[in-house]
C-alpha cells in the first residue's frame, strides 16, 4: 500500500512540504464504508476546534480531519512523539476516531501520523489502493482484535515432579485431554543432595556444581515459558480466524524482571470471544503453566490485520 512516512506532509512529486503557520494538512485516521458523518461529530481527533470529517474517494470514504501543518511536520512531530505523554495523547485520540467509525461501518484503520499535503492528494493516494482496502475490509468485518501476551512468572520457585521410575513417556503423553491445554511444562530444580555432599570434600567442586545447577535450572525455566507460550498460541489459533505474532517488548517497556515470551493478536468472529476468553482462562489453571503470566486486552479494532496480519511479524 503506497501511504507517507509517519509525519510528513506529502507534495504532489512526494517530497516533504515546507510548511507555514497558517497552512493545515489532511489528517488520515482510517478507511471505511458507509460510515454515518453523525457518529463523528464531537469527536475532538487530533486538532481541537476542527471537525473530523468523512472524504469520499471512489466507492469509500476516508475519516478524515484538518490538522496545522506546523505542529505534524517531520521534525515537529518526532519531538511531540518522543514525549511519552504526548505520543499516549497522539494514540488514544487517533484510536477514539477510529473505534467511533468501526462502531458504525466496516473500517480500516490507518497508521498514527498519516497525513497529506490536501483532500486532493489524500484521495488522489488512496484511490490507488481502494481495490486493496475493499478486500482487506472484507477479511475484518465482523470480526475483533483480541491482543495476548504471555511473561514468565517472577519469584516463583519452578515446581517439583515426583522422580520417573520407568522408561521416558512418549512426546504424545504429554498432551492433555482437552484441546486448549497440550503440554505439561514444569521445571524441575537439580538435587541438593548431591551437591551438598560434594562441599564437604571438593569446595571448588562444588562450587562450579551450584553454578552450573543455577544455569541449569534457568535453562529450563525458559524452556518451560517458551513451550507453555507456544501451547497458548496453538490453542488460541484454533478459535481465531487468524493469529499474528508481533515483536516482544524487552523488560523496559514490560517491567524490570517481567520477561515476555509471547506478544500476539488474534482475529476472532464477533460472538466466539467468550471462547477465547474461556481458553484462556483454562490454560491459566492448567498444569504446567504455574510458571507463566497471561494478559488479555480487547476488543479492539484489528489493527495488528490490516496488512499482511496472517503472517507472523520478525521476531
Amino acid at each position: 500500500m503506497t501511504r507517507p512516512l509517519p509525519g510528513a506532509v506529502v507534495t504532489p512529486d512526494g517530497h516533504q512540504a515546507t510548511t507555514t503557520a497558517t497552512a493545515t494538512a489532511t489528517y488520515v485516521f482510517a478507511v471505511c464504508h458507509g460510515c454515518d458523518p453523525a457518529v463523528l461529530t464531537g469527536l475532538a481527533g487530533q486538532a481541537a476546534g476542527a471537525p473530523v470529517r468523512l472524504l469520499r474517494f471512489g466507492s469509500l470514504e476516508a475519516v478524515v480531519q484538518d490538522v496545522p501543518a506546523e505542529m505534524f511536520g517531520e521534525e515537529a512531530l518526532r519531538e511531540r512523539l518522543a514525549n511519552r505523554a504526548e505520543l499516549e495523547h497522539c494514540a488514544r485520540a487517533h484510536h477514539a476516531v477510529v473505534a467511533a467509525a468501526a462502531g458504525r461501518a466496516p473500517t480500516l484503520p490507518l497508521p498514527l501520523a498519516t497525513l497529506y499535503l490536501s483532500d486532493e492528494r489524500a484521495r488522489a493516494a488512496l484511490c490507488e489502493d481502494e481495490n486493496r482496502f475493499r478486500s482487506v475490509m472484507g477479511r475484518i468485518a465482523g470480526r475483533v482484535e483480541w491482543g495476548v501476551k504471555v511473561y514468565a512468572a517472577p519469584g516463583r520457585p519452578p515446581p517439583t515432579r515426583p522422580e520417573r521410575t520407568g522408561p521416558p513417556a512418549p512426546a504424545a503423553a504429554t498432551a492433555t485431554a482437552t484441546a486448549q491445554t497440550t503440554t505439561t511444562l514444569t521445571a524441575t530444580a537439580p538435587p541438593e543432595t548431591t551437591t551438598a555432599a560434594r562441599t564437604n570434600t571438593r569446595p571448588g567442586h562444588a562450587y562450579l556444581d551450584r553454578a552450573r545447577g543455577a544455569r541449569r535450572a534457568r535453562e529450563e525455566r525458559q524452556e518451560a515459558g517458551l513451550n507453555a507460550a507456544a501451547s497458548v498460541d496453538r490453542a488460541l489459533r484454533d478459535i481465531a480466524v487468524a493469529g499474528r505474532r508481533l515483536r516482544s517488548h524487552d523488560t523496559g517497556v514490560t517491567g524490570a524482571g517481567r520477561v515476555q515470551l509471547l506478544n500476539a493478536a488474534y482475529l476472532v468472529e464477533k460472538g466466539r470471544e467468550a471462547d477465547l476468553i474461556g481458553a484462556v482462562e483454562l490454560l491459566r489453571t492448567s498444569p504446567g503453566y504455574e510458571r507463566v503470566e497471561l494478559e488479555v486486552t480487547g476488543p479492539w479494532v484489528p489493527y495488528s490485520f490490516v496488512d499482511g496480519g496472517d503472517l507472523d511479524a520478525d521476531q
